[in-house]
């Protein structure tokens, strides 16, 4: 572990030529304060935790201490958002200070979020608030304790600095980390600017960094397996987000990471009562990013990458113009399927696949879908599931009735169920302590969210670690903390979170 000013940064994307950002130095917050720390993601920076205690970490993430080696940039983008051609986006509120690599040889970038204008701020401020802050560190760590790929986030740093959005709010600085920001909008803007030798660069520069299995395919080969890489690990995200239950919000393409890791966490949510057409987004009245659309929202961004990516695919022998495109998107839904089957079987505790397997998932989620039943609730009581007999019912299964409303059709299908589980691999007791492993107790739900807002608005920042560490083991009892796994509460169906969130 290290001090703060011993951080080994290797600013690869700033080595890039400036066409690619823009060099731009922070906007301090005044009278910075640290709100929230993440010890887990200091380590993975080689960071010891022990210097958030310092007065300078508040200072260097605030923008106001260049730490030895930073080259601050703020990249440039371009996005369909909601469908519709933006031709310049880019960092408007985002600076990425540079990029630490650990001692295993990890890269990570440290981007401030919140940290002032750039020339990509278009009408904006330049800044986040505490709200939208507050959200995506713990949307992260959520989104990472369920072992699903996302950005994470190291810091919190707070300001006396009114923002404007939808009320005056407090500003705010997130200090979040990944292993690259570059997204499909990244590549977009080259393109739509017959920039196709920036595109080429820009591949390079990921695949060099991010993709390095790859290097020694020809080059004739390798742009067309690294898109169909990305499309696979987009599939499978979308597939991840679908089985957990969780909803993203704004699935622009600016949105959506190159590394098919969670991005951009906004108006995001993770179901209560399990809806297929839920849309976490109060500003998406039409619902094009709703619950159920994600899997061919994810395809469509992949279509528009693919033609962002044009000049590199068609350079494959024999190749027609946008053939390799196509072929490479046929795999979307072969990915997203064989996964979500995988994942599905998973919280059912079903160790090998049969043919009946599908319909056994689709008539349990038209059921949930239909009765409203509590996703996470349902998954997790299901966990503890042993079938009975005419004569008894065994505890888990009460609980399992206790989350649907429909008793008939319930029994009916568990009845499809224990069948089922009588030419399973492996034994009840085995399967119970599987699926309690792949079933959370623990979502982040947004009145968890909120709850944990409002408290740090008035100056109370404990129950934003208390969620941390919660959600960090989210599979786990945590028997002092069960108000969290009960039903939301009445005042929770007012939440609305937009794009400002």
């Amino acid at each position: 572990m290290r001090p703060l000013e011993d951080l080994r940064w290797d600013n690869s994307f700033a080595r890039l030529p400036e066409t690619f950002y823009q060099q731009v130095q922070p906007t301090p917050l005044p009278h910075p304060r640290l709100i929230a720390f993440n010890p887990d993601v200091a380590t993975l920076l080689d960071l010891a935790p022990a210097e958030a205690a310092r007065p300078e970490f508040v200072s260097a993430f605030n923008g106001e201490l260049a730490l030895p080696g930073i080259r601050p940039t703020a990249a440039i983008y371009a996005g369909h958002q909601f469908g519709v051609w933006v031709p310049e986006l880019g960092d408007g509120r985002a600076i990425l200070l540079g990029e630490v690599v650990n001692a295993r040889h990890e890269r990570w970038d440290v981007q401030i979020k919140g940290a002032g204008l750039t020339r990509f701020s278009r009408m904006g401020d330049g800044r986040a608030v505490l709200r939208s802050t507050v959200r995506e560190y713990l949307g992260g760590e959520a989104m990472h304790g369920l072992g699903i790929p996302t950005t994470r986030s190291l810091a919190i740093i707070g300001g006396d600095e009114p923002v404007y959005r939808e009320q005056v709010e407090t500003g705010a600085i997130l200090v979040r980390v990944a292993p690259t920001h570059v997204r499909f909008g990244s590549f977009e803007v080259f393109a739509s600017r017959g920039q196709h030798d920036a595109v080429r660069q820009l591949a390079d520069y990921v695949i060099d960094l991010h993709f390095t299995h790859l290097l020694t395919l020809p080059l004739s080969e390798r742009y067309a397996a690294w898109y169909r890489e990305v499309i696979d690990r987009t599939a499978r995200l979308m597939a991840a987000w679908t089985a957990t239950g969780f909803a993203h919000g704004v699935l622009n393409t600016d949105n959506m990471s190159i590394l098919g890791i969670s991005l951009d966490y906004g108006p995001y949510g993770w179901m209560d009562s399990y809806e297929r057409g839920f849309i976490p987004n109060h500003s998406d009245p039409a619902g094009r990013y709703a619950f159920d659309q994600q899997p061919r929202v994810g395809l469509w961004n992949c279509a528009r990458l693919g033609e962002a990516l044009l000049s590199l695919l068609d350079d494959a022998p024999g190749a027609s113009r946008g053939e390799a495109v196509i072929a490479a998107l046929e795999s979307y839904r072969g990915t997203f399927e064989s996964e979500m089957d995988r994942l599905m079987r998973g919280k059912l505790g079903l160790s090998s696949a049969e043919a009946g397997d599908v319909g056994l998932v689709a008539d349990l989620l038209s059921l949930l879908h239909d009765t409203r039943a509590d996703y996470t609730r349902f998954f997790r009581a299901l966990s503890r599931y042993a079938p009975g007999d005419d004569s008894r019912r065994t505890p888990g299964e009460e609980l399992v009735r206790a989350e649907v409303a429909d008793t008939e059709r319930l029994t009916a299908w568990l009845t499809r169920y224990a069948q089922r589980l009588m030419r399973n691999d492996t034994d009840d007791g085995t399967r119970r302590e599987q699926m309690l492993r792949t079933n959370p107790k623990f979502v982040l739900r947004n009145w968890m969210a909120q709850e944990a807002i409002t408290n740090a608005e008035a100056g109370n920042h404990a129950q934003i670690e208390e969620l941390r560490c919660l959600l960090k083991t989210p599979f786990d009892e945590h028997d002092t903390l069960e108000r969290y796994a009960e039903r939301p509460p009445a005042w929770a169906r007012e939440i609305a979170v937009s794009c400002s969130s």
